[in-house]
């Protein structure tokens, strides 16, 4: 599995067996104005080629926590999301939020929480905020797990790096949002593997409701989850949808209840809360 990511006036272009699809920063951009060396190319080890020593029996844990968090995290999840359901393909995904070359750009400082957060502060903010749970203690051999296997697929990505597929492609609207119009993609698109009434099925997790995640988790955000519909569903049919039909199924989806998210309190302390937040 490898993309070749050659800078052209400044946007990255993944060829892939998708096609040509033009990548840039997403969510709360900490790493958009990164400068390094310039941009690799993704080529993420297999999960088939984890050593069998004692750090591969960790790095192999911290994978099975990713892919099946059910399992192997029940009593720190809340929902019935597995991290997968965002971080495709157990973190593999260039087109969703990918685990690869993360562990260079750590620790870093991010704007929602008003300080510098390392690899294992970013871990538990996912625990809390998009599978609706508690954050691993910091001794945990769980989170221990996590951090080493984003730290193995992020072998080769040097410090300083620029990792032209960090985050999501950003996409614009041309039009006011229609939720209207999104239920009735959602309706026709999305419905048969999410369920009609958005709460999940065995094909797929719910999108909404009591089991899904949280107003403070970053997909809460209707550019954010847009830019995820975009380019990854219907699954295995990404860039399917048109740009405003995307941000017209995100709008629909996160109009939706959902569980609260009690500290969103303390988000943006030193302000530059993004527009569509939506506290």
């Amino acid at each position: 599995m490898r993309w070749l990511l050659p800078t052209i006036l400044g946007m990255v272009v993944i060829v892939s067996c998708s096609g040509e699809k033009t990548r840039v920063i997403s969510e709360e951009s900490p790493s958009a104005g990164q400068t390094g060396s310039a941009a690799i190319e993704f080529s993420p080890p297999s999960p088939d080629t984890i050593p069998g020593s004692r750090l591969g029996e960790q790095i192999r844990l911290g994978y099975k926590i990713v892919v099946n968090t059910q399992e192997y995290a029940r009593p720190y999840v809340g929902n019935r999301l597995n991290c997968t359901n965002c971080h495709l393909d157990g973190g593999l995904n260039p087109n969703a939020a990918s685990f690869v070359g993360l562990a260079s750009v750590y620790p870093e400082y991010r704007p929602r929480s008003g300080r510098v957060n390392t690899l294992a502060d970013r871990v538990n903010e996912c625990m809390e905020r998009s599978l609706n749970g508690r954050a691993f203690p910091p001794d945990s051999s769980k989170l221990q797990a996590v951090v080493a296997y984003i730290t193995w697929l992020s072998r080769g990505v040097p410090t300083g790096a620029t990792i032209s597929w960090r985050g999501l492609q950003r996409i614009e609207s041309r039009r006011p949002l229609d939720p209207a119009n999104g239920k009735q993609v959602f309706v026709n698109k999305c419905a048969f593997c999410h369920g009609f009434d958005g709460l999940g099925t065995m094909a797929a997790p719910p999108v909404w409701g009591p089991q899904s995640y949280t107003i403070g988790a970053g997909m809460a955000r209707v550019s954010v989850a847009a830019a995820f519909i975009k380019s990854n569903m219907p699954r295995s049919w990404g860039w399917s949808l048109s740009d405003d039909d995307a941000y017209d199924v995100a709008a629909y989806i996160n109009a939706q209840p959902r569980p609260d998210f009690p500290g969103k309190v303390n988000d943006w302390p030193k302000g530059g809360r993004p527009s569509d937040a939506t506290y």
